[in-house]
């Protein structure tokens, strides 16, 4: 038997009055989602452990199986794996976005989806300007780039920018949880002061309004940690070769400190204008000489953020189409059997724009094996599922207990 989990980032959402008491799950037209729940065995995940924030790193290290409390190390370092950045005992990694301020508002968490090759030329310059043997920038993809400290302090709070657009930044910026994250707080503050000042007349910015497009007006440092200590899945599971497909730093991140093979796709976004296609063909090519393959969509996700309901159920649409149907197509065809799960990692309602820790829907579709009695794949459905409602490493059990 072989597996692969198809993850729509934050696509579970809230039924809201608007639009008939319907969230995008419950609206979209999906045939194909709704054959794989209907064919297979359904229920509710809860991702999100209490004690932490529900962030993707944290729900998609629970989908994978991880003691998510016992690893958690804050999304900087899984990024550092994806980028290549090898970190020093003592170096503390954060996440750094460049983001867009107007007045004292944070606009939006993604520099209005700058592209990597802009954001390029403001990483190497923020580098030159304010690195040091202390401070390094390193540029990631699109908005999300990488700040590592030596001998940083992780006991700051820093506040995930997705969570607030349009809410005055001065309160949210980062402060000390314990007097030891003092000097790493002012540092924080102050390069986020600095990197306003440096980028307000920047040639990309300037250029970028030119043409009515958001600039990136600072950085926003936030989830700092060390180096995490987390086994392989082979180690967890006795899985065999694992693949990762994804958009998205943090995720690939995750798959390289869980020993799984990093793929790549070319024109793969993170966006609705992701390459759907090309992620379909890849992870069904990674089966071939893969055991399991993780293929994670993270458009849904930004559409969550972006606060657009009919965006975010097109891009469920996408996903159906243009990735699932072709992965049952080539699954059914395939000499081995594959079982398929499909799930979010969290939810991003569209009316809140960011990430809550409610339970999500899964399916668990194994060819040959009696569904349950749920017809179709939502919110509501996934209630009436066989598994009930499971709970982190759960989930990972569940799936490969189907061989």
């Amino acid at each position: 038997m072989k597996y692969i989990i198809l993850l729509g980032d934050g696509m579970s959402d809230q039924p809201e009055a608007e639009y008939g008491g319907k969230t995008p799950l419950m609206a979209a037209n999906k045939p194909h989602m709704d054959f794989l729940a209907k064919k297979g065995r359904n229920g509710l995940l809860k991702t999100i452990p209490e004690a932490l924030h529900p962030g993707s790193e944290v729900a998609n290290l629970a989908v994978l199986g991880y003691d998510v409390e016992a690893v958690y190390e804050g999304r900087g370092v899984i990024e550092a794996a994806s980028i290549g950045v090898a970190l020093e005992e003592g170096d503390l990694a954060l996440r750094c976005n460049l983001v867009t301020l107007t007045g004292d508002i944070i606009l939006n968490h993604s520099a209005g989806h700058i592209s990597t090759e802009e954001a390029d030329l403001l990483i190497q310059y923020l580098n030159e300007e304010l690195g040091s043997d202390k401070v390094k920038f390193y540029t990631g993809v699109s908005y999300r780039h990488l700040l590592v400290i030596k001998g940083g302090n992780k006991q700051v709070y820093c506040t995930p920018p997705h969570d607030v657009p349009g809410k005055i930044f001065e309160p949210l910026l980062p402060v000390a949880t314990e007097p030891a994250g003092e000097e790493t707080a002012a540092l924080l503050n102050s390069l986020i002061s600095r990197s306003r000042e440096l980028l307000a007349n920047h040639p990309v910015n300037l250029t970028r309004k030119s043409v009515g497009k958001e600039p990136a007006s600072s950085i926003w440092p936030w989830s700092a940690g060390y180096k995490p200590a987390m086994k392989s899945l082979k180690e967890l599971f006795e899985i065999g070769r694992s693949a990762v497909i994804s958009a998205v730093d943090l995720i690939q991140g995750i798959g390289v400190y869980a020993g799984m093979e990093v793929i790549k796709v070319e024109g793969a976004t993170g966006l609705y204008t992701t390459n759907y296609e090309g992620k379909a063909e890849a992870a069904i090519q990674a089966l071939k000489d893969h055991d399991f393959v993780y293929l994670h969509v993270e458009a849904t996700d930004e559409a969550g953020h972006e606060g657009d309901y009919e965006l975010k159920l097109r891009c469920i649409e996408y996903l159906d189409q243009r990735i699932l149907k072709r992965l049952l197509e080539a699954c059914a065809a395939m000499e081995e059997p594959v079982t398929i799960a499909m799930l979010p990692d969290h939810p991003t309602p569209w009316k809140l724009r960011t990430h809550t820790r409610d339970a999500v829907p899964f399916t668990i579709y194994v060819p040959g094996n009696e569904p349950d009695a749920v017809e179709r794949y939502d919110e509501t459905a996934a209630k009436q599922g066989s598994y009930g409602e499971l709970s982190g490493r759960e989930f990972m059990e569940a799936l490969l207990k189907t061989m």
